[in-house]
């Protein structure tokens, strides 16, 4: 392996602000932890929390990186002295608890996930978090199975995509909401068996209509504010509504009658502040169940857009645009 140099550019938040205020920066190299990895970083995907994040409102959990980025892909370069399951020269993408927008990136050797000769360093990076969120609460918490109704706020979304994909492969049914025909069109082609614009469209009539009434079995929501209702009576009876962020509004005054007359189930969760054993649980489990669809490329993440690491402020304002389809990656 080559030396490693002592420092590194990465990418920080000088203050709480627009995305002007992400700027290169120049830090040392972090040290792997007994039970760590070092990446040198070739990816990092760009997701909202980093622009929660960005804005001040998103902060890291304790002990973990300041640096904006959760999620990267790279060659392993370090090891902690307990690190088992990868080695020097690996191609691995790995979950990250911050970090990411730099050249040198922490990972837990749990976590890691080898890259497949099927996908290129670029869409690793795309990869790691809206798998670990898709997997999770769609099928983890919102238990989707076969011949079942799927049901995707943000169809078009890194997130949105990528779960088109995953119920596919599962033999469910899939209905998405996008903002734009050309979003409508890009789920379409993903796999999804209905697109509604949401601008044009009420989509508990159009989940009503195409599930001849019986409303969708799971619905991944990252809207909030006035679609839980709508959610709520867009719904099967059983049905299961997984929260993973408000875009609109985390508050909103619901009529939970319609809970107990349809048996509702509506959960949550959010990545960042899982353990590290939750999240070794949650990267075992995709890489028996999910990695084979990538490895086969049955799944591949799609990709909006790239920019240079030092560039990341465009980055975020393509992503603030809400015009992206797909994932936005920063190339180290």
């Amino acid at each position: 392996m080559e030396k490693l140099p002592a420092q590194m550019t990465v990418v920080g938040i000088s203050k709480p602000g627009g995305p002007e205020v992400l700027i290169p920066e120049t830090r040392p190299i972090p040290v792997p932890r007994p039970d760590e990895i070092l990446i040198k970083v070739q990816a990092a995907g760009v997701n909202r929390p980093d622009v929660a994040q960005r804005m001040g409102h998103y902060p890291p959990p304790p002990g973990a990186s300041d640096l904006p980025g959760l999620e990267v892909a790279g060659e392993v370069v370090a090891l902690g002295a307990s690190a088992r399951k990868h080695k020097l020269g690996d191609r691995v993408m790995s979950l990250v608890a911050g970090g990411g927008y730099a050249q040198y990136c922490i990972a837990m050797d749990a976590q890691a996930i080898a890259v497949p000769p099927s996908l290129s360093l670029a869409e690793a990076g795309a990869i790691p978090e809206t798998l670990m969120t898709v997997w999770h609460n769609v099928f983890e918490r919102g238990a989707l199975k076969a011949g079942e109704m799927l049901l995707i706020h943000g169809g078009s979304s890194g997130i949105g995509t990528m779960a088109i994909q995953l119920a596919k492969a599962c033999g469910a049914k899939v209905i998405v909401t996008v903002g734009s025909k050309d979003k409508a069109e890009a789920c379409i082609k993903l796999g999804a068996d209905r697109a509604i614009n949401y601008k044009t469209e009420d989509f508990v009539a159009e989940v009503k209509a195409q599930t001849e009434g019986a409303g969708a079995d799971v619905i991944l929501d990252m809207v909030g504010g006035d679609y839980i209702e709508r959610n709520y009576d867009a719904a099967a009876i059983d049905g299961r509504i997984v929260q993973i962020a408000f875009l609109a509004s985390p508050k909103a005054s619901v009529n939970f009658t319609k809970l107990m007359i349809k048996r509702l189930t509506h959960t949550g969760s959010t990545l960042r502040p899982r353990s590290n054993a939750d999240k070794a649980a949650m990267v075992a489990a995709i890489e028996a169940k999910v990695m084979p669809l990538l490895r086969e490329g049955r799944v591949k993440p799609l990709i909006d857009s790239s920019f240079p690491l030092a560039q990341a402020a465009n980055a975020h304002r393509r992503m603030e645009s809400s015009e992206h389809i797909g994932k936005i990656v920063l190339l180290v």
